[in-house]
């Protein structure tokens, strides 16, 4: 059994690491393209890591909530247009997406109203916006399904396969 690091303030990618309780040797085993030294390095933040390797580290991990911080946090382009998404529970998901779908459909018809003549002018804006605020929780929560869904599939909990091939019909 690997020694566990007494370290503050540790990284997601030194977390999850642990959390398979593998060493930075073996966990070089299994990633097979990254380095002892250089996973050190990225779990100490004296690195950022390259896309690829956080895909690599993503699907040996069993871990697809990598990639969206990844994106999220240390991305150029992502840090700017993708939201981190928190694993949940599918209730959870469920459940906010309902919500939202609500919100949304109470405020169909102002929707309409608001952008009917293509101009939203300011006394529409405040509405606008927060209508607009209620589609951006239904993207995040689709997000968090699509994560959810990539999880389970790690997991053996859903069958990639059919999973595939029914996406594939569509």
């Amino acid at each position: 059994m690997p020694k566990v690091s007494s370290k503050e303030n540790k990284n997601i990618y030194f977390r999850k690491r642990e959390e398979l309780k593998l060493t930075r040797d073996q966990a070089s085993e299994l990633l097979e393209v990254i380095s002892p030294e250089r996973i050190e390095k990225i779990e100490n933040e004296r690195v950022e890591p390259h896309p690829d390797e956080i895909l690599i580290m993503a699907e040996k991990y069993k871990a697809p909530e990598l990639s969206n911080y990844y994106c999220a946090n240390q991305c150029p382009i992502g840090k700017k247009y993708v939201p981190e998404i928190k694993m949940q529970d599918l209730s959870q998901i469920v459940l906010r997406m309902l919500s939202s779908l609500n919100s949304v459909q109470d405020n169909q018809r102002e929707f309409i109203n608001i952008t009917a003549d293509g101009i939203i002018d300011d006394e529409e804006l405040e509405d606008f916006i927060g209508i607009q605020e209620e589609l951006e929780k239904i993207a995040n929560t689709v997000k968090a399904l699509q994560l959810w869904s990539e999880q389970m599939m790690a997991n053996g909990e859903i069958n990639v396969d059919k999973y595939n091939e029914i996406k594939g019909k569509r």
